[in-house]
């Protein structure tokens, strides 16, 4: 992977000034430069530059503090990201622009990257084979999902997609499917486990725009007007208030921004709820674009997917997709330089 470009536009003195003072010592330029190949902790740090947990973390912050790294909080564990837009972003491009890639001291460091990287998709890869069966069990029940993300990909088609909010991410499929047409995507989930086999899954694809991060549902970390688009993909039947849920939703959608929500229509399979903890056994048209319309949206589009008949499959996919009605301002470079998710 090759750092990023770097932008010719000009600088606050100051942003410089500090940037500079920042990443000039051996130690911060290598973390800025391991950081710009992958999202870390402070133990991928120490194991990849060799060097203690205290001077990895004094280092870090003063990075932060230059607006070079950004940090977000996972249960106990931090991680760690060049960052992902504005200012600190562009000088970070110029900075990197002037390494070389060959160096032995880098080339080392990537080469301890690859087995921290390693070791990260194995552990993913135990979480994912663990609960297989389980999922595998609800896939038996439904039309192959190669047909629903074609659905979803159909239902999205209609105009560009910037900025991609994906919540309850699991997997981070809905990022990976609309990785190469987006600028940004961000992940949400609860759970640790499928973050870890949501961002090894990222690693392996070689998407270092999209991010996955540990949250409610019920609480964005992001400020109104941020996406353009958001999923909602086979999540709600979990919750127990959908309708919160899609305000929620809502809120962080910007001027013209659409929100899809993928679920089961209304069935009887009771076995869910004990053996896959459902919630809800699927929702009614009428349900879903009620709480669109008591979030501020306007329902523009509903389709199923039904299985053929004689295929043993019972369950039923629903697609919902509905706009804010807010009339979108013209895109410009600048848009969503300062939305950046917590």
């Amino acid at each position: 992977m090759s750092y990023p470009d770097a932008s010719a536009a000009a600088l606050p003195f100051s942003l410089v000034l500090d940037g500079l003072k920042a990443a000039g010592e051996s130690t911060r330029l290598r973390l800025l430069a391991v950081l710009a190949e992958a999202e870390l902790t402070v133990s991928d740090l120490t194991d990849i530059l060799g060097q203690s947990q205290p001077r990895i973390s004094r280092h870090l912050k003063l990075l932060a503090d230059a607006g070079l790294v950004e940090r977000h909080r996972e249960a106990s564990w931090i991680f760690y990201r060049t960052a992902g837009e504005g200012q600190g972003r562009q000088l970070l491009a110029r900075i990197l622009s002037l390494l070389d890639r060959e160096d032995p001291m880098l080339a080392g460091d990537r080469e301890r990257l690859s087995a921290v990287r390693t070791a990260r998709a194995a552990a993913a890869q135990a979480y994912f084979a663990a609960h297989a069966d389980r999922w595998d069990e609800i896939r038996r029940l439904h039309v192959p999902e190669a047909a629903v993300e074609a659905a979803v990909r159909e239902a999205l088609s209609d105009k560009p997609i910037r900025t991609l909010l994906d919540l309850g991410t699991g997997t981070a499929r809905m990022l990976e499917l609309f990785a190469p047409d987006i600028e940004r995507g961000v992940g949400l989930d609860l759970s640790p486990d499928m973050l870890g086999v949501a961002r090894a899954n990222l690693e392996r694809a070689g998407i270092r725009h999209c991010t996955v991060r540990q949250s409610d549902i019920y609480a964005i970390p992001a400020p109104r007007d941020s996406f353009d688009a958001v999923i909602v993909h086979q999540v709600l039947h979990f919750l127990e208030d959908g309708g919160r849920a899609l305000a929620e939703a809502a809120r962080v959608l910007r001027p013209g921004g659409r929100l899809l929500v993928v679920d089961f229509a209304p069935h009887d399979l009771e076995f869910l709820r004990d053996a896959h903890a459902h919630r809800r056994l699927g929702f009614a048209r009428e349900q879903v674009e009620g709480w669109f319309a008591q979030a501020g949206l306007k329902p523009v589009d509903f389709r199923t997917l039904v299985p053929e008949s004689g295929s043993g499959k019972k369950l039923v996919v629903s697609l919902w997709l509905a706009e804010d009605p807010r009339i979108a301002d013209a895109p410009s470079a600048s848009t969503h330089a300062d939305r950046e998710v917590a």
